[in-house]
């Protein structure tokens, strides 16, 4: 069996793709594939037998086919793969918003719903060390770093408790606390 890596490097090259493609759409013989991939039969032969050792074209008594089976298999082990990177640490529920609204540790939009958007001022928060003072400059600084609009992320994270302002000072009073 193939695994989704495994696909997306055979379907690097681009005449294993329109192979891959004739096959789809119902070539079955050598020839056929060549013909619908617009490739010399050595071309095809090569793109071909790289599908064929990788498992993804199969023989069968009616011809060359997709393994339509394989390829749902791969699909499926991809999505089962614990996430790794920024958000390893986070549920699942968390690591699904996260991975929807930040890429390469930048919030690419703030969430509109409000236990999503509490999810994203959590992360933020982690930012910010309980006990530690910050002026409206700094925290606008920590915030720049993740998303453009400081002011916006500000009110939120003051308006669900994530930080506390008094006389321009801010300070973390909420959000979880890593062991």
């Amino acid at each position: 069996m193939f695994d989704a890596a495994g696909l997306a490097g055979v379907l690097a090259d681009v005449h294993r793709r329109r192979c891959f493609a004739a096959v789809e759409l119902g070539a079955t013989t050598m020839a056929d594939v060549a013909t619908a991939a617009g490739l010399t039969t050595t071309e095809a032969g090569k793109a071909l037998g790289r599908l064929v050792d990788l498992g993804v074209v199969v023989t069968t008594a009616a011809g060359l086919a997709i393994d339509a089976g394989g390829l749902q298999a791969a699909a499926r082990q991809a999505l089962q793969r614990p996430v790794s990177g920024e958000h390893a640490d986070a549920s699942p529920d968390q690591q699904r918003v996260l991975n929807a609204f930040v890429k390469d540790g930048r919030l690419t939009s703030i969430p509109t719903a409000a236990a999503k958007r509490d999810i994203v001022l959590n992360w933020l928060a982690q930012e910010f060390e309980p006990g530690q003072r910050y002026t409206e400059a700094m925290v606008n600084l920590i915030l720049g770093q993740r998303h453009a609009d400081t002011a916006a992320l500000r009110r939120y994270m003051v308006d669900a408790d994530f930080l506390s302002r008094e006389s321009g000072v801010y300070w973390r009073s909420g959000g979880t606390v890593a062991p």
